[in-house]
């Protein structure tokens, strides 16, 4: 009788353990993306909100969406029917207080109460600076919205990409070989010396003023790939990071996405390493 006991114990014991191992993967968290609604979470900034939502209501189609308020997004975020998207202030370890706005998509759900980061996140897309934006936000954000977008449907189409970064799904910069890259003076490092713009900013490569970079983003310049930034208005040596893209003024398309982290030596903006890479990527 003992022994039959035992032998019971031990057919149910690996069911249980089963049972207990099993993990909700993410893809399978999100696979209801399209069917939920997802509210915009607006700021209470007035300028912002108002841009905000007309590119939402004009390039948004890979789910249903509604408007809400901050107070909204409070009685909300506990439930799992909603997805947010929102603009979050970013802090990193040791720095004393956020340095960088993302705009990040998240998941409602049981969690929330312990804080936005506890949220299962989709995407988040660096915007601007937390203290003092510079105000190219406002140009890049039709295109931010749409990179956020094509990142989404890429993240949904499998259970692998589910898991998927920015840097990772960036566009094939070998493709880029008959367009022109044209960077901000103002998204360039202090390391960019006079010798490093004469071994780089050739065959299609060059640098512009800020105004002029804007403009053809602005004007959806076709074959055009135009520079952006963003970092903390006062960066912590050793704690900050900067974010630097590459996009496709025309289509929106992102070609290049990395960060790298702001020390002593190494300040913001793209580094001579980056256009090493950007350079030989089209070759």
């Amino acid at each position: 009788m003992k022994r039959l006991m035992l032998l019971l114990i031990a057919a149910v014991l690996p069911v249980t353990l089963s049972a207990q191992a099993q993990i909700v993967t993410k893809d399978a968290k999100i696979k209801d993306f399209q069917e939920k609604t997802t509210k915009i979470v607006l700021t209470g900034n007035e300028f912002f909100d108002s841009a905000l939502s007309e590119e939402i209501r004009t390039r948004w189609t890979i789910s249903p969406f509604e408007f809400c308020s901050l107070e909204e997004f409070n009685s909300l975020k506990g439930s799992s029917d909603y997805y947010f998207l929102m603009c979050v202030k970013s802090r990193f370890r040791k720095e004393p207080e956020p340095g960088i706005q993302m705009l990040t998509l998240i998941k409602g759900g049981e969690k929330a109460d312990k804080g936005l980061g506890k949220m299962l996140e989709l995407v988040s897309i660096p915007l601007c600076s937390a203290r003092y934006p510079s105000g190219r936000e406002m140009i890049f954000l039709p295109a931010l919205i749409d990179i956020m977008q094509e990142q989404i449907s890429h993240i949904l189409s499998s259970s692998l990409s589910a898991y998927s970064t920015l840097s990772e799904t960036s566009g094939n910069l070998y493709e880029t070989g008959g367009m022109s890259i044209v960077f901000s003076e103002d998204d360039l490092s202090e390391d960019i010396t006079d010798d490093i713009r004469d071994l780089y900013f050739r065959d299609g490569i060059a640098a512009a003023d800020e105004s002029d970079t804007d403009d053809l983003m602005l004007d959806n310049a076709p074959d055009t790939i135009v520079s952006y930034t963003v970092a903390p208005f006062e960066p912590v040596a050793g704690s900050s990071y900067c974010y630097k893209m590459l996009i496709d003024a025309g289509t929106h398309e992102l070609y290049y996405f990395r960060k790298h982290k702001i020390t002593k030596k190494t300040g913001p903006g793209f580094l001579p390493e980056d256009l090493m890479r950007i350079s030989s990527g089209r070759r």
